[in-house]
C-alpha cells in the first residue's frame, strides 16, 4: 500500500462517505476506520466496502490518548481525515461536556499523536480537520460566510468545533504538522441519523407523524448533498494548499420552512398521497436556544483553485434522497429501533 490514511468518524453520516470514496477510489491506499461506534455511528452504512482488501476497522474512542497513540504506533499513518465529533446543536445544548471532550480533547490527542509520529518527517504527511460553517455564527439577510470571516460560534457545539479548528491551525504554527481545514454548509444524503431534518421528517411523513418547526421556518440553510462533500474532501486533500481553509458549500439557501413544503410536495409524490398530505402535518415548535438565523458559504476558493463544484443542485439532490430513504425503510427501521448497534456485535465479534 502507498499510503496508509486515518479516517475518524468513518461509520457516520458524513464519514461513511468518505470512507467509501477514499476506499474505491484510492484501491493502493490502506483506509483505517476509525469509530467508536456511538448512537450516530453505523457499521452498515459501509457494507459494500466491509470486504475491501484495502479497508480496516478500529473501534475506538479518540478521547481515549493511550488508545490512539498505539494506534498511530500499529498503523504509521501518512494521513489523517478527521471527521469524528458529536455533531448535533440540540444534544449540544442539554450535554455540553460530551461535545467539548470529543471534539476538542479528542482532536487534540489526534493532533500529539501525529505531532510525536511525524516529527521530523512531516513531507508527505497531512492532518485534515473537516469541521463546520457553523463556527462563522450567524449572518444577517446578506452576505456570506469566507474563509477570513472572523469566528463567532454561538452554541456549545459550534464552539466545541470552533475551538478544534484553532488547535489544528496552532498545532500547524507551532510544530509544523501539514494541515487543511474545511468548513461545509448543512449536509443531506443517505445514510444520515433520522434526528437531523430531512430524514426525521421523509420518516415521519412515511408515518404520518407531525413535522415540528422550529420558530417561524424562517431559519436560512446552505444544503449540500453528501456525496459532493466527499467529492471536495478527497479533492482538498490531494490538492489542497497546507495550512489552508476551504469553504464547502453547495451553492444554494433555503429557509427551512421553504425547503420543506417542497420536501412535503415530492414526498405527496413518491407516496402516491394526495396533495397537500404531508404539509398537512407541519406543526411549529418553541424555538430553540441560540438557533443562529442564517447561515450561507461562498466556496468560491475551492471552485477557483482546485475547480470543484457541486453536481446537484438541491431539488435534484432531494429526490434521489427520498428515494433511497423509501428503499431502504429496513435501515431506517434498524436505526430507529436501535438495531442497528447489534451489527458490530454480529460482524466483530
Amino acid at each position: 500500500m502507498s499510503k496508509t490514511i486515518l479516517i475518524t468518524g468513518g461509520a457516520g453520516f458524513i464519514g461513511s462517505h468518505v470512507v467509501r470514496l477514499f476506499a474505491n477510489k484510492h484501491p493502493d491506499y490502506r483506509i483505517v476506520n476509525l469509530d467508536k461506534l456511538t448512537y450516530a455511528g453505523n457499521l452498515e452504512n459501509l457494507r459494500d466496502v466491509e470486504n475491501n482488501t484495502n479497508y480496516i476497522f478500529e473501534k475506538g474512542d479518540i478521547v481515549d490518548e493511550g488508545y490512539i497513540k498505539n494506534l498511530f504506533s500499529k498503523y504509521n499513518f501518512d494521513g489523517v481525515v478527521h471527521l469524528a465529533a458529536e455533531s448535533h446543536v440540540d444534544r449540544s445544548i442539554t450535554n455540553p461536556m460530551e461535545f467539548i471532550m470529543t471534539n476538542v480533547v479528542g482532536t487534540v490527542n489526534l493532533l500529539n499523536a501525529a505531532k510525536d509520529a511525524w516529527k521530523g518527517k512531516e513531507d508527505g504527511k497531512l492532518f485534515y480537520h473537516v469541521s463546520t460553517d457553523e463556527v462563522y455564527g450567524s449572518l444577517g439577510d446578506t452576505g456570506l460566510f469566507l474563509e477570513t470571516t472572523s469566528y463567532d460560534p454561538q452554541s456549545p457545539y459550534s464552539s466545541s468545533k470552533a475551538s478544534s479548528d484553532h488547535f489544528v491551525r496552532a498545532y500547524g504554527n507551532t510544530y509544523g504538522i501539514p494541515f487543511v481545514i474545511s468548513n461545509c454548509s448543512n449536509n443531506y444524503g443517505p445514510n444520515q441519523f433520522p434526528e437531523k431534518l430531512l430524514p426525521l421528517f421523509i420518516n415521519n411523513i412515511r408515518n404520518s407523524k407531525a413535522l415540528p418547526v422550529y420558530g417561524d421556518g424562517k431559519f436560512t440553510r446552505d444544503w449540500l448533498y453528501v456525496v459532493d462533500h466527499a467529492i471536495a474532501i478527497d479533492k482538498i486533500y490531494h490538492e489542497g494548499r497546507n495550512g489552508e481553509t476551504y469553504n464547502i458549500g453547495g451553492f444554494n439557501e433555503w429557509t427551512n420552512i421553504d425547503l420543506i413544503k417542497v420536501l412535503c410536495k415530492q414526498m405527496d409524490i413518491a407516496l402516491g398521497n394526495d396533495a397537500g398530505t404531508a404539509e398537512n402535518l407541519i406543526t411549529y415548535v418553541k424555538d430553540r436556544p441560540g438557533h443562529d438565523k442564517r447561515y450561507a458559504i461562498d466556496a468560491n476558493k475551492l471552485k477557483n483553485e482546485l475547480g470543484w463544484k457541486p453536481s446537484l443542485q438541491f431539488e435534484e439532490g432531494l429526490v434521489k434522497t427520498i428515494a433511497w430513504y423509501l428503499g431502504n425503510k429496513e435501515w431506517m427501521e434498524n436505526i430507529t429501533s436501535g438495531d442497528y448497534q447489534n451489527y458490530y456485535k454480529q460482524q466483530y465479534s
